[in-house]
Order: C-alpha cells, then structure tokens, then sequence
C-alpha cells in the first residue's frame, strides 16, 4: 500500500468529511461542482500527486489518492472550496493504507451512506474513477480498488436484502410527504432541478403519490424535458419559477448549485407551503423560514426517518460485511502478488539469458541440432521454474521479503523497477 521511487515514498489515503460529522452547511463549503473538481485534478497533477480520485455528493465530501502525507490531499480540497483548514480538522476524518482501504468498501457497497442501502453513491464512485482516468490520474492500484468495490456493491446488491424496498433520499423526501401531506393527489408538486436526485425524486413521486399534478422546472429545459418525457409530466420555463411556487403546494428543490436558488423573495402565497431542500450547498435560503406559512425540510432531516425497511435492513448488514471481507482477501491476494512480479519477471529474464547463452553453445557443438524442439523445452522449464518461484512467495508460512531478496541474491537479479505494493 506504499509507492517507493528515488525520491519519496506516498501512501494510500482516505481524506474527507461527511453527514456523521459535518453538517449540512459545513458540508457545503467542502462540496466541489465539475469545474472544481477539474481544478483541483490540474492542482494535483502540479504538485506531483500520482493518483486520486474526489467524491462529492450531498452527504460527503472525499479524497481516495496517494501522498507522502494527508495535508497534500487535505490543501487539494481547501484550496477549490470554500471550506478551511480548521474547519476540516474539526469534522473530517484521514484513513491511511488498511484503514482507507475498509472505509472506501463501506461507503461504496452503501454500509456507511446517510440512508442505510442507498446505493447511488456506487455510481458517483464509478464516474469519479473514470474521470481521474481521464486526467492521467488513476494508476493501477486504485483502479484495481475501485472495480473491487464495485465487485462487492454488485454481490450484496444480489445476494443479500440490504437494499430492498424503496427507501434512499429521494424515497425518503417522498415518504415524508406521505406521512405529513393530506390527500396528496390532489396537491400541486413542483420539483426545481432534474439531476440524479430530481429524476429518482421524480420517478417515486409518480410512483408512491399517484399525483397528476407534478411540475417540471430545470435551468435547462431540454433536461427537463427529457425527464417529463418518461414520466409525463408537465415541464415550464425557467422564467415561471415564481409564478409555479406559488401555485405550488409542495416545492422539492435538487438543483445542486453552489449557492441559494430559492429564497423567500420568490415566495409571494400565503398559503401554506412544504419546502424540501435535496441539495448541497443547501438550495433553499434559510430565510425563507421567516415566512410563517412556509415549512421547511432538508435532506438532513429526511434521513432521520427510520421504518421497518430500515430496521431489516441492518439486520442484513453481517451478511454484506462478509462478501466485503471476501472481495478484500482477493484484493489483498493481488496486492501481495505484486510485491513480488517485478522479481518473478527479472527471474524469467535471467533464465531465458541462461537459455539463450547455452542454445547458443549447444547450437554449434550439434549438427543436426533441433532449434524448435530445444526452444519448446528450455521455454517450457523456463515457465515451470518461476510458476514453481511464485507459488512459494504466496505461501502464508514463508516471509515473502526474506525469500525475494535470497532469490535476487542467488540470481544475481538486477533491482526491479518498483510500483505500489
């Protein structure tokens, strides 16, 4: 779990914060839009950072990526957000090598999200790994990591109920609605912003609400349109905004800015009004709350509810923690692996030099000497002696240093080039 070169050696490390310590308005100052997230990938890439990834979503921000020390990754994020030093050290928690390795398990196989089995963050995981790969900043470990992690989330998906029943934060918000709004179906619903969060938020509206009355509003409105188009709902311009809040009974709000796109200017009804704010950065202005007929709810207070789907599935949580304990075992197996093929590899070298030289000198002591047959032969003994070198190094009841060292020495095996182990 350590990368050595001439001139330092970096660990693997975990750094971030989120909903367990972080509120939602200190997770706000960490949280990174695309641009940010392509600044800090240039920032990294200047000061030698071989490999990360970031994940930021409504309920984390986070660093997975090598660094002689934690501060490297720590300065990344502070430095493209809003957030300090101080306030980092106040909520955020640094997870090195084992540790970082357990951590990145839970959260991607849903054990550690806000709502217990909510799995979208496997998704955001998998579109953060393909955009280090992009920047030239995902290196064969955490490449490697990252698909294990998605090995796992695809088993305890499968073979355990962890994530039965609907119940993520977009159920959640909907749910709430449920247990506090009377005689839903007749209410008028407008969802403001059509991002991942919108498009499920939408989708169980239609599904646990039976409402004909759902509106549509997004920034783009080609986006919304697109939305609307699979759940048949009505979409209106961004320009309506006001005009649809207060016709609007219940107002979701999942637009995902950095900053308010809600306040309570834009109210101007009297009539009673549900807010619910998805977003971090929250979206809706807390001074809205000085409107006495507007009842606001944020995704914070949404993931407080717990019922029986929950409670059944923390009993499944033993069952998912195994196949994570079987999927690292295989991890680690490659891990150990490569501390040792460079050598295995130099190892092959030497013994097809021994190959070449002594075919060289058979070659013209024998007339009718057989090139084919002897190059099959002294290959395949070549493939049985570093098979049989290999199967040893893997042997748990032998040090693995001590015998690569020994094999360098008995062979005379130049320094392999070194790469994270």
């Amino acid at each position: 779990m350590e990368y050595n070169n001439k001139s330092k050696t970096t660990y693997f490390y975990a750094i971030g914060l989120s909903y367990k310590k972080a509120d939602a308005e200190i997770r706000g100052h960490f949280s990174l839009d695309e641009q940010g997230k392509q600044t800090l990938y240039q920032q990294a890439k200047i000061n030698g950072v071989e490999s990360l990834i970031v994940i930021s979503t409504c309920n984390r921000t986070e660093i997975y990526g090598f660094a002689e020390h934690p501060y490297q990754l720590i300065k990344l994020l502070c430095d493209n957000t809003k957030g300090t030093v101080e306030e980092f050290q106040n909520v955020a928690y640094i997870y090195k090598n084992t540790e970082a390795i357990s951590h990145i398990f839970r959260v991607g196989c849903g054990l550690d999200s806000q709502i217990l089995g909510d799995f979208e963050i496997i998704s955001q995981l998998k579109v953060s790994a393909k955009s280090a790969k992009k920047e030239g900043l995902l290196n064969a470990y955490l490449e490697r990591l990252v698909n294990a992690v998605i090995q796992a989330s695809k088993r305890i998906k499968t073979e355990t109920d962890i994530s039965s029943g609907a119940t993520s934060v977009s159920f959640a918000s909907v749910q709430y609605i449920l247990n506090n709004v009377s005689d839903i179906s007749n209410k008028n619903i407008l969802l403001f912003g059509t991002g991942k969060i919108g498009r499920n938020t939408c989708e169980n509206l239609i599904k646990h609400t039976k409402n004909e009355h759902i509106t549509l509003i997004n920034r783009t409105k080609t986006k919304a349109e697109e939305v609307a188009g699979k759940f048949n709902v009505l979409v209106k311009d961004y320009a309506n905004l006001q005009e649809e809040i207060n016709a609007s009974d219940i107002l979701i709000v999942a637009t995902g800015a950095q900053n308010p796109t809600v306040d309570k200017h834009l109210i101007q009804s009297k009539k009673p009004l549900l807010v619910l704010d998805l977003s971090i950065p929250k979206n809706v202005d807390s001074n809205v709350k000085d409107l006495s007929n507007i009842t606001l709810i944020h995704l914070d207070d949404l993931s407080q509810i717990t019922d029986e789907t929950l409670e059944k599935r923390k009993g499944q949580v033993p069952y998912a923690e195994t196949i994570i304990e079987e999927i690292k075992i295989e991890f680690n197996n490659w891990l150990e692996t490569r501390k040792f093929a460079p050598t295995i590899k130099a190892l092959k070298h030497k013994l097809n030099d021994f190959k070449i030289a002594e075919l060289d000198s058979q070659r013209k002591k024998l007339v009718d000497f057989n090139e084919a047959q002897a190059e099959l032969i002294s290959n395949n003994i070549i493939q049985k002696i570093t098979n049989h070198f290999a199967h040893h190094l893997k042997d748990d009841g032998i040090s693995t240093i001590e015998s690569l060292e020994l094999i360098k020495k008995v062979f005379q095996l130049e320094e392999p080039s070194k790469n994270h182990v």
